[in-house]
């Protein structure tokens, strides 16, 4: 095996979002290292860390009736009770929520958490405070789904952060989506918050890790069951 495929394995796909932003940089990148060769390095780095952010590697997601699967990297940073946004019409009800912040070096590709079809989809403009304040699920910009499975509806909110300011949907309405497909991006910094259907109770801890596609986040059945996995 070559030391070119050796290191192609390792590094993961650059979701296609990105392409603009990284020959931007790469563009000042060469006009400062035409000024200075220290400024063009700084300038490299930050070309580095623009393709790191916009990384989109595989993931094996877990495959079973009624798991909800992260659909974000990222710190989950509070579990919760709450209403979901009134622009989604699922009710004023609190339901459970799992909300997981990702910082600028997270993977921002979200993903579907169920299986199932997208009933609405809306998009709401606002502020842009820090996506790790709780009122930032109120407050800030947002693109919230409603997903309809047979165990009960979902909501996904992505929502821009103090650094974001683009969300970037994949899908539309009336499509059906997998548990893991791509459904979005949120460019630099951002939160996703996941709205569980009443009574669900969670498989993860506030200040757990989650990977996007991966990390279970609840079992929308009582019962325990031997996991199947696809790979996407």
């Amino acid at each position: 095996m070559s030391v070119f495929s050796t290191v192609s394995r390792q590094l993961a796909p650059i979701h296609r979002e990105g392409y603009p932003f990284i020959a931007l940089f790469a563009l000042v990148t060469l006009i400062l290292f035409w000024i200075s060769t220290p400024l063009g390095w700084i300038g490299a780095l930050a070309t580095a860390w623009c393709a790191y952010f916009f990384r989109d590697p595989r993931r094996v997601t877990p495959v079973g009736e009624g798991l909800v699967i992260a659909p974000a990297d990222g710190l989950i940073s509070q579990i919760t009770t709450a209403v979901p946004p009134p622009e989604l019409d699922m009710g004023n009800t609190p339901r459970p929520r799992v909300s997981i912040f990702m910082s600028i070096f997270d993977v921002h590709v979200n993903r579907s958490p169920v299986s199932g079809k997208i009933e609405k989809i809306a998009y709401k403009h606002g502020k842009f405070f820090n996506a790790d304040l709780d009122k930032a699920s109120e407050d800030n910009e947002r693109n919230g789904f409603v997903i309809a499975t047979s165990k009960g509806k979902l909501g996904v909110v992505q929502i821009a952060g103090l650094v974001a300011r683009r969300i970037v949907c994949f899908v539309r309405e009336g499509e059906n989506v997998t548990a893991g497909e791509r459904i979005g991006l949120i460019r630099f910094g951002s939160r996703v918050d996941v709205y569980l259907p009443q009574g669900t109770h969670t498989l993860v801890a506030e200040g757990q890790y989650s990977l996007g596609g991966e990390t279970v986040l609840a079992d929308l059945n009582a019962s325990m069951r031997e996991l199947a996995f696809r790979i996407g």
